[in-house]
């Protein structure tokens, strides 16, 4: 079963996200958090974080083994057009869109052997003092 991350509203552009998205596609999680360490864009940034989230959801919610790792899906979307102006000349004002970004990663590992059971000790109960 797939674990999925996802990054909403982040500032950038999807188009200048999707190129450090590209690099890391189909490479296992450890090799995709060293390769974002020497990438030198900002846009590095968000996507490490959401890796690290995905990552992080599959050790902790999912039981998976975080060295088995493997993204198999990391896709880039647009989120919502912010709209501003910018000043001009003779007084004008020229509008622009902040553009945003979501970021989906989505990775498959190895589950982890699930924990034997230790056996209970037979617990006697306290016994009740009486208060008067």
């Amino acid at each position: 079963m797939p674990v999925q991350a996802l990054a909403k509203g982040v500032n950038m552009s999807p188009r200048k996200v999707g190129v450090v998205a590209a690099l890391v596609r189909g490479r296992t999680v450890e090799d995709a958090l060293t390769i974002l360490a020497h990438v030198p864009r900002a846009s590095a940034i968000p996507v490490r974080k959401a890796i690290e989230s995905a990552k992080a959801n599959a050790d902790h919610n999912h039981n998976y083994k975080p060295e088995t790792l493997v993204i198999t899906q990391i896709s880039v979307t647009p989120g919502v057009r912010i709209k501003r102006f910018r000043p001009a000349a003779q007084g004008r004002a020229l509008p622009f869109q902040r553009r945003t970004s979501h970021i989906r990663v989505v990775v498959d590992g190895e589950v982890r052997a699930p924990k034997k059971a230790a056996t209970e000790k037979a617990v006697k109960p306290a016994d009740k003092k009486e208060s008067k």
